[in-house]
């Protein structure tokens, strides 16, 4: 089941124009930050607390239904098309030269500010995202599909979009967030790892960097897939960035020069690899047990 939703999202996608359900979590995350938001940490359990059992009925439901209706809705929380084609349309402009088109495709998916940003920062920010989001969007959602069914998917979709939204070290939200950041640690956690291993397959490098930097990144999660995409294009991701004008100092990840249009694009050629390995990676889970 898992396997079949990674192919048909895959090949198929989702249409862009769709209302998408993760809005509907997110309108829902919104609703309840604005309602039980007290800066205060027990709220924030109960917001997750909440999360989880509606994701797990609702996933459960679903799956009464059949394995059609499962697999069709399984492929919304996935995320190997669009991630792809998100970084495809910063990759085309930048090899043309066009690096104001480039900085406009990457600002929409990352949070940095992209305004300044030459040839190296647009590529660096895209490869970041790109092995950063392998391990949330694509191999973390996978997995819990294997393993745990819709149910799992959801709470994995859920957790991931209350930390994008409320799970930040700002007055209003590091004790609201705090569960929701620190319950997206946990489910991201083996994913993180297997991301990062998945990558290195892919690229036939990156050991060294992903063992020597993953745990000099800021995340306990986010530095396993990017340091290991570091290593296995030979480039080095990390620095410092800029967010809303002020600078933000990152541990370097792997080692050589900043990459470039190219090495974009061979990121993209390792990201495709890795995600026919998760296919038979979770082909043969079944076969584990």
């Amino acid at each position: 089941m898992a396997l079949a939703a990674l192919i048909v999202e895959a090949a198929v996608g989702y249409p862009r124009r769709w209302w998408h359900p993760v809005m509907g979590v997110g309108a829902l995350i919104g609703g309840l930050e604005r309602a039980w938001n007290r800066r205060r940490r027990r709220e924030g359990v109960a917001l997750v607390l909440v999360l989880v059992a509606l994701a797990v009925s609702l996933g459960q439901a679903i799956q009464w239904l059949g394995t059609i209706a499962t697999v069709m809705v399984a492929t919304t929380g996935l995320a190997q098309r669009s991630l792809h084609d998100h970084v495809v349309a910063v990759a085309r402009p930048l090899l043309a030269g066009e690096l104001g088109a480039a900085r406009s495709a990457v600002a929409m998916i990352v949070g940095r500010d992209t305004d300044a940003l030459d040839e190296a920062g647009v590529a660096t920010a895209a490869i970041e995202s790109l092995a950063e989001s392998f391990c949330d969007g694509v191999v973390a959602p996978a997995l819990a599909l294997a393993l745990f069914g819709l149910p799992g998917l959801f709470v994995v979709k859920a957790i991931n979009t209350a930390d994008s939204m409320i799970g930040h070290r700002t007055p209003e939200l590091s004790a609201f967030g705090w569960a929701a950041a620190r319950a997206d640690d946990v489910v991201n956690f083996v994913p993180a790892r297997i991301a990062g291993v998945l990558i290195a397959l892919a690229g036939r490098g990156g050991w060294r960097e992903m063992r020597r930097d993953a745990p000099a990144h800021a995340s306990p999660n986010g530095g396993w897939p990017e340091a290991a995409m570091a290593g296995a294009l030979g480039r080095r991701l990390g620095g410092t960035i800029s967010y809303d004008g002020e600078p933000a100092r990152r541990a370097m990840l792997g080692d050589g020069p900043m990459p470039d249009a190219h090495d974009l694009e061979r990121a993209l050629t390792i990201y495709r690899t890795a995600c026919l390995l998760l296919w038979i990676l979770v082909g043969i889970i079944p076969w584990l047990g």
